[in-house]
C-alpha cells in the first residue's frame, strides 16, 4: 500500500515537472521582451549615443528631466493626453452602461443577440483597418463625389451647410477621437454591466411592480443600485488610464495641422526617438509617464479596494 501511494505522489510529481517545464519557454520569453528592455531606461539619464551604447554613453544625472519641462511640445501633450483620455474614460464608461441598461429591456433575444453581436464587431478590429474606414467615411472631400458618408447624411438632413474636416479641423479632432474610441468600445465594454445585471434578484423587481414600480422607477431603484459596486469598480480601475490616450489610433488619424489639440504623451515620444533620434529624451519622458501611470495605478487599485472590495494582491 505504500509502495503503491509512493509511486502515484512520484507520478504527480512527474507531471508537474512537465508543467513547469512547459512554463519555461513563456517565462522567458516574458523575461525578454517586458523586463529586459525596462533597463533601457537609463538612457533618460544619458547622453545616450548609439555608436558608444548604455556604459559609454555621458551620464547626465537629471538634465534630460530639466530640458523636457522646457520642451514647446511636453506641456501641450500632457494636456492634450488628460483631456483626450479623461473623455475616453467618461465616455467608456456612461455609454456602455446605458447600452446594456437598455439591451436588458429588450425581451426579443434573437433580436437582443443580434444587436450585441453587431456592437461587438468593432473592438476586434484594428485600428489600422478602422483608419481607413473613418479617413473615407468621414472625409471632408473637395467635391461632392470624394465627401465622406457622414458628411453627406449631415447634409441631407440639414444639420451643416458644408462638409466638416473632423480630422483636420483641431478644435474637432480630440472629439472624433474620443467618439470613434467610444463606438469602437462600447459594445465590448457592456458585457461587464450585462453580467452584473444577470445577477439582480427577480424578486426585487417583483416586489417593486406590485408597489406600482414603473420601468423607469424599476432602473432607478433597483437595477442602478444593483450595479452600483460594479459602475465603482470600473470608475477607479480606469483611473489608472488617465495617461493612456490610445497611440494607435491617434497616429493613424492625425497629421501637423492638428498636433497642438492631438498630440499626446506616446506620439510625442515616437517622434522624439525614432524621428529625431533623440533617444534620451524620448526615454525620458516614456520614464515619466510609466512613473505617472504606475503611481496612478497604485492609487486606483487601493480606491478599488476601500470603495468595491475589490482586491488584486
Amino acid at each position: 500500500m505504500r509502495k503503491k501511494k509512493q509511486r502515484m505522489s512520484n507520478s504527480a510529481r512527474s507531471r508537474q515537472r512537465a508543467f513547469h517545464m512547459m512554463l519555461f519557454l513563456p517565462v522567458l520569453l516574458l523575461f525578454i521582451f517586458n523586463y529586459l528592455p525596462i533597463f533601457g531606461l537609463v538612457m533618460a539619464f544619458q547622453d545616450f549615443q548609439p555608436g558608444l551604447g548604455f556604459l559609454k554613453s555621458k551620464w547626465v544625472g537629471f538634465d534630460n528631466f530639466r530640458t523636457i519641462y522646457y520642451l514647446p511640445d511636453f506641456l501641450p501633450a500632457l494636456r492634450n493626453t488628460l483631456m483626450i483620455a479623461l473623455g475616453k474614460i467618461i465616455g467608456n464608461i456612461a455609454v456602455p452602461l446605458t447600452f446594456a441598461l437598455m439591451l436588458n429591456e429588450i425581451k426579443n433575444k434573437l433580436f437582443k443577440k443580434t444587436v450585441q453581436t453587431a456592437t461587438y464587431l468593432p473592438y476586434f478590429l484594428s485600428w489600422i483597418v478602422l483608419s481607413g474606414i473613418l479617413i473615407n467615411f468621414l472625409s471632408q472631400g473637395n467635391t461632392k463625389s470624394d465627401t465622406g458618408l457622414f458628411n453627406m447624411f449631415l447634409q441631407t438632413i440639414g444639420l451643416i451647410g458644408e462638409p466638416v474636416n473632423f480630422l483636420g479641423d483641431k478644435n474637432i479632432f480630440p472629439w472624433t477621437m474620443i467618439l470613434t474610441d467610444v463606438w469602437k468600445n462600447f459594445g465590448y465594454n457592456a458585457i461587464v454591466y450585462l453580467a452584473a445585471l444577470t445577477g439582480i434578484d427577480p424578486g426585487l423587481y417583483e416586489a417593486a411592480a406590485i408597489d406600482g414600480a414603473g420601468r423607469w422607477k424599476q432602473t432607478i431603484h433597483v437595477t442602478i443600485p444593483g450595479i452600483a459596486p460594479i459602475i465603482t469598480l470600473m470608475t477607479v480601475l480606469s483611473i489608472g488610464n488617465i495617461l493612456n490616450a490610445g497611440f494607435d489610433q491617434i497616429f493613424n488619424l492625425y497629421s501637423a495641422s492638428v498636433y497642438s489639440t492631438g498630440d499626446i504623451i506616446d506620439t510625442l515620444v515616437y517622434r522624439l526617438g525614432l524621428v529625431n533620434q533623440q533617444y534620451s529624451l524620448s526615454a525620458t519622458v516614456g520614464f515619466c509617464k510609466s512613473l505617472g501611470s504606475g503611481i496612478l495605478i497604485v492609487a486606483s487599485y487601493k480606491l478599488a479596494d476601500k470603495f468595491a472590495g475589490y482586491r488584486v494582491f
